[in-house]
């Protein structure tokens, strides 16, 4: 693997930025009892002790046929060490696979060696726009995940990075190729769009689909969660502001909690549902406009008095375009194109195929919403 490898046990629509990679045991027989699951709590139950918050989120069994038993096997995940990143480690791990974290900077990425058991996680360098870093990531591993993606150099790693892993991924183990290969990208993916992020993502999974056909495509929508740039960056305003801009108030959003997206990735590693070759859209059981969110995380927070002021459009093109690229610019002018288009699921939602039951907001979020809360874990009950 060379000496990269270390062996061991912003945007406004979210956080979709994660670190880009192991000392595989190619050929090891697959035990009749897997050696690394654990049947811990997903990190997002480890919060509170409460059965019933951990019966809430916990991993589920996911329905259809199982083409891939991951016992034993070695998955490596680009990107593993970003906010998705650590929940499919974590589902990894339960389901007893290997798991080799290709990132760019290892040392940045330790928290996830604890998800796992001794030796079932392992760091390596690698960065999706380096052919010969992304071969060596996969060297000796049984299957992929890519969960790279980006605000800045979009192209670069949203198009060219998801061709390149794709093509290693097709070309590995002697050439004959990764058992499986899952591939993240989110609902508004088009080749044709006029935002530079759908366009690069929608690029991106033809240039995958193009090299790895037998690959899944997980499109979610925003995902939540405890570490989350967009749950936390709203509650965060609603806290500072007594009158709050609200641009895009109309633009609907389907929220996804972070641990069904994990469960979905490893559903679809695993050939659940038959979904080689598909692409699956990810979606919450609740769809909310822009307006609604932001009142919902209001009174999730204690703030139900809170003022909002719905930014009107051509006001919100002239905030995007005018001051969009300076740092810090509370919306783009790719972010105004997002916002165009709805962010919910357009047919059927892909946790239904894999038999994931979606977990609404109400379940989870106030864990880590205290945070937002007037006198914090203090303040006593809130309206949901």
């Amino acid at each position: 693997m060379g000496r990269a490898c270390q062996q061991g046990a912003r945007g406004f629509f979210g956080d979709d930025r994660s670190g880009n990679s192991f000392i595989s045991q190619a050929g090891a027989p697959t035990l009749s009892h897997p050696p690394f699951a654990r049947g811990l709590a997903h990190p997002s139950c480890l919060w509170r002790g409460d059965g019933a918050k951990r019966a809430a989120v916990s991993p589920t069994h996911v329905t259809g046929i199982s083409m891939n038993d991951l016992n034993g096997k070695l998955v490596t995940v680009f990107g593993g060490g970003g906010f998705i990143g650590r929940y499919v480690v974590q589902a990894l791990c339960d389901a007893g696979a290997r798991v080799r974290v290709a990132v760019r900077q290892p040392t940045l990425a330790g928290h996830v060696k604890p998800l796992g058991n001794l030796g079932q996680v392992s760091l390596c360098a690698a960065d999706v726009t380096k052919p010969g870093t992304v071969a060596n990531a996969l060297a000796g591993a049984d299957m992929a995940v890519n969960l790279v993606g980006a605000f800045d150099n979009m192209d670069a790693i949203q198009r060219v990075g998801a061709e390149i892993v794709a093509q290693c991924a097709a070309k590995a183990n002697g050439g004959a190729g990764l058992a499986a290969l899952v591939h993240m990208s989110a609902i508004g993916a088009d080749s044709k769009s006029d935002s530079i992020y759908g366009r690069s993502k929608g690029q991106g999974e033809d240039a995958v689909r193009a090299a790895f056909p037998a690959a899944v495509i997980l499109r979610p929508s925003i995902v939540f969660g405890r570490e989350d740039q967009f749950i936390n960056r709203f509650a965060g305003l609603i806290r500072l502001l007594p009158v709050v801009p609200v641009i895009g108030a109309d633009t609907k959003f389907q929220p996804v909690f972070v641990g069904d997206v994990a469960r979905a990735v490893v559903a679809a590693l695993r050939g659940d549902a038959q979904a080689a070759g598909q692409t699956l859209e990810l979606g919450g059981p609740q769809a909310l406009s822009m307006l609604d969110l932001n009142r919902w995380i209001a009174a999730a927070t204690g703030r139900d008095n809170k003022l909002f002021d719905p930014v009107p459009d051509i006001a919100a093109k002239a905030l995007a375009f005018g001051t969009g690229w300076l740092p810090g610019a509370p919306i783009t002018a790719d972010q105004y194109k997002m916002l165009a288009k709805d962010n919910v699921v357009s047919g059927a939602n892909g946790l239904d195929s894999f038999g994931i039951v979606a977990t609404p907001m109400d379940a989870v979020a106030h864990d880590w919403l205290t945070l937002y809360r007037k006198h914090g874990r203090f303040s006593g009950t809130v309206a949901a």
